[in-house]
């Protein structure tokens, strides 16, 4: 069973509205609630606030987290998009009818219900200002306490705001792109791991910062696609480049198209050229490239030869030991 909490807050009694983050809470529920073949994800339960009419109330928000983090599953998953504060006492979420910073839920809190919760995994995500505090205790800068199964992604660091853009908190937007497939792997799974990979990389040195950390044996896979590969061509990796260093030999034979092709070239072979479409796949992917030959097409015509990349390397080691 995997469970998720989304809220998404824009109304505020008592100070200014927000304007994306009822439309990310959305997205985010949208995402998760299925895999990429349809499949169902996450059961998710969406709390908004988009006026006086429909709010976020402190002690609900409180005790939905709690709720959350109370039950066994394999994850239990927090995502929070809203106004946040911090102090010298720490960090916290503001609900509808928080009056002033301190009125919010604190981080410490949500830590809390995490770190003794006894869901298999537990991931925190929290696009609001100064979320990257979370899992800081009070004064200890230095440290961080995050019980084993723990993850907190954020929008930012502890001295800077969350922003948003095009009326989308530009946080949840990479979020929202990575869970869509943006980081996924050659085997279709998305984990929190790819997912900061993918917002680290996409925003500038000059923007907010993302704030990662966990404390995990094994990355959880939050959703998956449809792979750009499929396993058992994957797994092929081993028999085609059986040793670190390999280089797959070609020629003519393994190349199908006729034109430009030397007069004295060997002809295509069916079997070869099937392999070929196999290594360009590959190549298309990363995961090789040929040696001294601008192109795989070169590669053939000069009987030249193919090897794996770094990241075919990984892949090919995964599928000697049997892990893909």
């Amino acid at each position: 069973m995997r469970k998720a909490l989304i809220v998404g807050v824009n109304y505020y009694a008592n100070g200014p509205s927000l304007y994306g983050c009822v439309d990310d809470a959305h997205a985010v529920k949208a995402v998760l609630e299925r895999h990429g073949d349809g499949s169902v994800n996450f059961d998710c339960k969406l709390l908004t606030g988009t006026g006086p009419t429909d709010i976020v109330e402190r002690h609900d928000l409180r005790d939905h987290v709690e709720n959350l983090f109370n039950t066994e599953c394999s994850v239990a998953l927090f995502y929070f998009a809203g106004h946040g504060h911090i102090d010298s006492s720490g960090g916290y979420i503001l609900a509808t009818d928080s009056a002033r910073g301190t009125d919010g839920i604190p981080l410490n809190d949500i830590l809390t219900f995490a770190n003794a919760s006894p869901a298999s995994n537990k991931i925190i995500v929290l696009d609001s200002c100064h979320s990257g505090i979370a899992g800081t205790p009070p004064g200890a800068s230095n440290l961080t306490a995050l019980a084993n199964g723990s993850t907190i992604l954020t929008a930012s660091t502890e001295d800077q705001y969350a922003t948003e853009e095009n009326g989308r908190g530009t946080f949840t937007t990479l979020f929202v792109d990575a869970l869509s497939g943006s980081a996924a792997t050659l085997s279709g799974d998305i984990t929190p791991g790819g997912i900061y990979a993918h917002i680290d990389e996409s925003l500038g040195a000059w923007e907010q910062r993302p704030v990662f950390k966990t404390n995990v044996k094994q990355f959880v896979s939050l959703r998956k696609v449809q792979a750009p590969i499929s396993l058992e061509n994957l797994r092929k990796l081993s028999e085609l480049f059986p040793v670190p260093g390999f280089e797959f030999r070609l020629d003519p034979s393994f190349e199908p198209e006729l034109a430009g092709r030397p007069a004295d070239s060997a002809p295509p072979n069916r079997q070869n050229c099937e392999t070929f479409a196999l290594l360009q796949r590959y190549n298309r992917l990363n995961l090789l490239v040929p040696v001294d030959a601008p192109h795989m097409w070169h590669a053939a015509m000069e009987s030249k030869s193919c090897k794996l990349t770094a990241l075919g390397e990984h892949y090919r080691r995964l599928a000697a030991k049997g892990r893909i």
